[in-house]
């Protein structure tokens, strides 16, 4: 059966630039090979919904209408990869607006800023003025995609912990899935997972609309960690307030 928008899909890629350089890839093995390993990053595919954006525009299309277990290679221009390059996002910024960020460094062409919230790329230096492009990094490139759709997803509880990896980098949240509820058990540690607290609210809206399921709960899972009763005894008590030595 072709697969259609909304279909929920396995897929293995690598992306190269015109020259061939590999850029992104699924394969744990080519990007130990190209230098772009992600000791974080997780290997081995990725699950998407067609059509909701998950990909880069032009690789998303191409999705619709191919089978599972197709394998093919695309060409993709600017325009339907990371954008074409736009010469108003490069603007001069102060080097006192990165001050907190420098520390003891001094910038340099090539180094990764922050500017009123958005990301940049600082491109010259001009006294004590940056030059700095906040284009995607990889704006302006055409871009080759070689991909494989493993498999396509039919049952709710695969689904949800595809999308959850793809958002979060964890495979194997506990979730409870029943006609009328989602309830994904949320690990302490996600209190600090930056992609999580960012995009919880989008993969709470995907869950609900893709899955069919009216409702949903994020439950946070605190482990018990037992005291330990011979510290407790060595604790000296507290003086009662007042109490005078004779």
């Amino acid at each position: 059966m072709a697969i259609e928008k909304g279909d929920f899909i396995r897929i293995t890629y690598t992306g190269r630039f015109e020259d061939g350089q590999v850029f992104d890839t699924t394969s744990e093995e080519l990007a130990k090979e190209n230098g772009i390993f992600n000791p974080r990053g997780m290997y081995g595919g990725d699950v998407v919904i067609v059509g909701s954006g998950h990909t880069i525009k032009g690789l998303d299309e191409d999705f619709i209408g191919k089978e599972v277990g197709y394998t093919g290679s695309l060409e993709i221009p600017p325009e339907k990869a990371f954008g074409a390059h736009n010469p108003a996002l490069v603007e001069s910024v102060s080097v006192t607006k990165i001050a907190a960020q420098l520390k003891d460094t001094r910038p340099y062409p090539g180094m990764e800023v922050e500017v009123d919230g958005k990301k940049g790329i600082v491109q010259k230096i001009i006294g004590r003025r940056l030059r700095v492009d906040f284009n995607h990094a990889l704006s302006g490139r055409t871009v080759t995609y070689e991909y494989t759709i493993e498999k396509k997803l039919d049952e709710p509880g695969e689904k949800a912990k595809g999308l959850l990896a793809l958002y979060t980098g964890a495979s194997n949240l506990d979730i409870e899935i029943t006609p009328e509820m989602v309830r994904v058990i949320i690990p302490i540690e996600f209190s600090f997972n930056q992609r999580w607290l960012i995009s919880k609210g989008r993969i709470a809206h995907e869950l609900i609309e893709n899955l069919g399921i009216p409702n949903l709960e994020f439950v946070e899972k605190y482990p018990y960690v037992q005291k330990n009763p011979v510290a407790e005894a060595e604790e000296p008590e507290a003086s009662e307030e007042g109490e005078s030595e004779e």
